[in-house]
């Protein structure tokens, strides 16, 4: 039998903030965007203090700001947290060679064939992550990736789930459906039109009333999930497509020299990524998106692959320079493509040395 594991980084972003700086400990800690609770953006992760009030991640940060105004508001700081989540990747794959990334806070592991029970093999990985970063994680052990996942999240934080398929009635069922892989907002709505509240309300739904409802493929999957059923295999070998990073602004702004700034920093933070999971990459793109919601891009190519973040900076600004500054602007952001592995021994890839076409 299948033994996959899960880990899920305890508030990620906040808790990296209140490791940097101890004297955040203890306190509501929201992160998110710009790190000003008086504009547009939404809350990355907020630390169990602030979770309390009731914040939450994708909420407005200024929907968070009135919940509980005596938050710490911090902005997002992709370098630091890609950087810390690049030694956690690293302790993990010490663990098992079949790791599936996915994200910065969280990894799936395949352990079927390591030595040890999965209670003695969760723990040792709790307690060198702990012990390296100062971090705590939840982990979950289940036969398959759905369940290992949400094992995960049933005893955050700090929390330890084994959970068996013959107990998927009993544990999984009375557990809201937006808990379930595939289930987003839209699919929350509809099923609630079905009267479907928990993942034990779906289970009772024919598969052919599911198939009615939501095509071939997702109505099985959604019949199949409720049931605890997932033969996925882990993608260890998988590879994005793209990194990105964007910022709306609280205020529509004008000033180049501002949005050339603005640039630079995402910038650095798609390298980071990128660096981080062990790509170089072909292509830059610069995009801007006007107060009106016009929405221009401008790209540019390298003759080989990059994985340091001057080199993108000066590409993404050429791009910038590209597009005529005519309206105030609501939204700039950097994209990077045509991505490769580079430098990655421990899984014997060879070293790129030219772009894809």
């Amino acid at each position: 039998m299948r033994r996959i594991l899960h880990v899920d980084m305890d508030a990620f972003f906040a808790a990296v903030e209140q490791q940097r700086h101890p004297e955040l400990r203890g306190k509501p800690v929201v992160v998110g965007g710009r790190g000003d609770p008086t504009g547009r953006g939404v809350v990355s992760t907020a630390s169990y203090e602030a979770r309390r009030y009731g914040i939450h991640s994708a909420m407005p940060l200024r929907t968070a700001f009135h919940c509980c105004p005596e938050a710490v508001f911090l902005p997002v700081d992709y370098e630091a947290y890609a950087e810390v989540s690049a030694r956690i990747k690293t302790i993990l794959r010490e663990f098992s060679p079949f790791c599936e990334d996915s994200g910065l806070d969280e990894a799936f592991l395949d352990i079927s064939a390591a030595p040890g029970s999965s209670q003695q093999i969760a723990r040792a990985i709790k307690d060198r992550v702990l012990a390296e970063t100062g971090l705590t994680c939840s982990v979950g052990i289940a036969p398959n990736k759905l369940l290992a996942k949400l094992a995960s999240d049933m005893e955050k934080p700090n929390g330890l789930t084994i959970l068996e398929s013959g107990e998927v009635e009993r544990r999984v069922w009375p557990l809201q459906v937006r808990k379930l892989l595939g289930v987003g907002p839209k699919t929350e709505q509809r099923l609630s039109r079905l009267g479907v509240a928990t993942i034990g309300d779906l289970a009772k739904l024919p598969l052919a009333d599911l198939i009615g409802q939501f095509g071939e493929a997702h109505g099985r999957d959604l019949y199949e999930s409720a049931r605890g059923i997932d033969e996925s295999p882990l993608l260890t070998v998988s590879e994005p497509k793209s990194i990105s990073r964007q910022v709306t602004f609280a205020h529509d702004v004008a000033d180049r020299e501002f949005l050339r700034k603005t640039l630079r920093k995402l910038s650095r933070e798609v390298v980071a990524e990128a660096r981080a999971e062990g790509y170089g990459a072909a292509t830059v793109a610069t995009v801007l998106r006007y107060a009106d919601f016009e929405t221009l891009s401008r790209q540019s190519s390298f003759d080989r692959f990059i994985t340091s973040s001057r080199p993108v900076e000066r590409a993404a600004l050429r791009c910038l320079d590209k597009i005529p500054l005519v309206k105030k602007v609501r939204l700039i952001g950097v994209r990077i493509r045509g991505l490769a592995p580079v430098q990655r021994k421990r899984e014997g890839r060879a070293q790129a040395t030219a772009p894809v076409s």
